[in-house]
């Protein structure tokens, strides 16, 4: 993993909104990614105080989530209308996959977009790097009790001035109604601020757009990077990552798991993006004006979106 981010300010740099095989997809950089993250985190919690009796308090009910799109999110999410809507209505899509980097700069060339990528385990460890020291609180959901354990150990190394006020590793079946009640208690007694999701996609995104709708958290769907972070799953080579290829690596040492998803999900991302380039161009965008205080704010740019419902403002 490269350097994160030298400084420790969280001010926010508007970012444009692209759409990717119709999720709207902001070209944020590494640092204003992580940067974003911890700003939006921070104002919550400063909201909760503000209005409420304390952090365990019901005044505020939505959070926002936060979801890190690759080749094969986008692959899912163009046949699943479930997962699509959910991205659609995300508080903030970032690109996590060089791949649907490159497909951003051919679909809008037009607009002036990052080359590189947002890494989910560069994007874990830049948030905590930037909220040590600070009141921010971090809960870690998802994968096993040992990653879980591994994962907590090295953060508390890494950043010795991060919160962590709670970690969580569901069982693998389907919860109950019960048991999803009883883990968002949890999370809300816990006063977390920010809440890291590693249940993999599709599973992971629906729980943090549940997160968003049920608690005043910042809630990130952050992939495979619990494994990476703890040690358990080797992560493949920068060169390799930088030019589009860690499938390729993941699939080496995988294959039996992953074959099926690399196969069918990269044929199908690079249908999808073929279909936007080649149709007709929609003259409904425009230039986009983030304000520094919203994610996704602004209107999408570049090429006309692939189906006219307009994509639902995000919330603050």
């Amino acid at each position: 993993m490269t350097a994160p981010p030298s400084s420790r300010t969280t001010s926010v740099t508007a970012a444009p909104v692209v759409e990717c095989l119709g999720v709207p997809i902001t070209a944020h950089t590494r640092d204003s990614a992580a940067r974003h993250v911890v700003h939006l985190a921070g104002r919550m919690r400063e909201a909760r105080h503000r209005l409420t009796d304390g952090p365990g308090a019901t005044g505020i009910q939505r959070g926002s989530d936060v979801h890190l799109s690759n080749a094969y999110t986008l692959a899912l999410a163009d046949r699943d209308p479930e997962l699509r809507g959910i991205l659609r209505s995300a508080s903030l899509n970032l690109p996590d996959g060089q791949p649907v980097v490159w497909a951003n700069r051919l679909l809008h060339r037009s607009a002036a977009l990052p080359d590189t990528r947002v890494y989910g385990p560069d994007l874990l460890l830049d948030v905590f790097a930037l909220s040590q020291h600070t009141e921010l609180n971090h809960y870690l959901l998802g994968s096993t009790p040992q990653v879980l354990d591994a994962l907590h150990r090295e953060l508390r190394r890494r950043y010795p001035g991060a919160r962590i006020v709670g970690t969580c590793s569901p069982p693998f079946r389907p919860l109950t109604v019960d048991e999803r009640r009883q883990q968002v208690e949890e999370i809300r007694s816990a006063a977390a601020d920010i809440v890291w999701v590693g249940l993999g996609t599709p599973k992971q995104d629906r729980w943090a757009a549940e997160l968003r709708d049920a608690l005043p958290v910042v809630a990130v769907a952050v992939g495979a990077a619990f494994d990476f972070v703890a040690g358990n799953k080797p992560q493949a080579p920068h060169w390799m990552r930088h030019n589009g290829l860690e499938w390729l690596f993941r699939l080496g040492c995988e294959p039996r798991r992953l074959w099926r998803r690399y196969l069918f999900g990269n044929a199908r991302f690079v249908h999808g993006v073929v279909r936007q380039v080649t149709r007709p161009v929609r003259a409904d965008s425009g230039a986009v004006h983030a304000a520094s205080d919203r994610l996704n704010s602004g209107r999408l740019v570049g090429q006309g979106r692939e189906n006219p419902d307009v994509v639902p403002e995000v919330r603050p």
